[in-house]
């Protein structure tokens, strides 16, 4: 696969570079089950979105539950023409050009503006349904397409989404590391598989 659309001066192992250089997440607060997407994986994901051709100068990209804005940033540095980070925390927050930032809970953003929803919400292993209100606002969004990494034994994500008549497929798969950051693991470090979904409306 070629990356030769990345943007600017942008390939595939500089976007993996520029994304892995970002100020860390927090990571503080397990029932936000904040974990980190890493630069690599950002990176993949990225480049098959633009791949797909679902990116460019234009796009208008809104990443939800943004964390230190990993992914958003990645779509920005990919030649997004704007891009929003809605994160909860605001320590998560950090000044980078072109993008902005919305520091609130996921229900104040109203879901306009916006062509491609980017996120890794949390998956609910720590408070059920913990996902919910992300893939609600970003199905009742304005959005064109809807990118969505969740664990690899979600089931309920398509039937949702079907409900509220969009198409999903999987475009990625992968494995996500989990650093012991939190007192409740008992591993140094563990991993869970995951997929990320293109959603796009019927």
């Amino acid at each position: 696969m070629g990356f030769a659309n990345l943007g600017p001066f942008m390939r595939l192992r500089h976007l993996a570079m520029a994304l892995s250089n970002l100020p860390s997440h927090p990571q503080h607060d397990v029932s936000l089950e904040q974990y980190a997407t890493e630069g690599d994986f950002a990176a993949r994901w990225i480049a098959e979105i633009v791949e797909r051709g679902d990116l460019d100068e234009e796009t208008r990209v809104v990443d939800l539950g943004a964390g230190n804005g990993i992914l958003g940033i990645g779509c920005q540095l990919a030649g997004a023409g704007s891009t929003l980070l809605v994160e909860k925390d605001e320590t998560c927050q950090h000044d980078y050009d072109g993008v902005d930032w919305l520091i609130g809970d996921i229900t104040e953003w109203d879901g306009s503006n916006v062509d491609l929803i980017i996120m890794n919400p949390p998956w609910g292993t720590q408070i059920a349904m913990a996902d919910r209100p992300f893939l609600e606002a970003a199905f009742n969004s304005n959005a064109v397409v809807v990118y969505l990494l969740h664990s690899a034994k979600a089931t309920h994500v398509q039937p949702l989404a079907e409900s509220l008549n969009w198409k999903g497929e999987e475009v990625l798969s992968g494995t996500f590391r989990l650093p012991a950051q939190y007192e409740h693991h008992r591993s140094r470090e563990g991993s869970t598989k995951v997929t990320v979904w293109r959603f796009s409306r019927n």
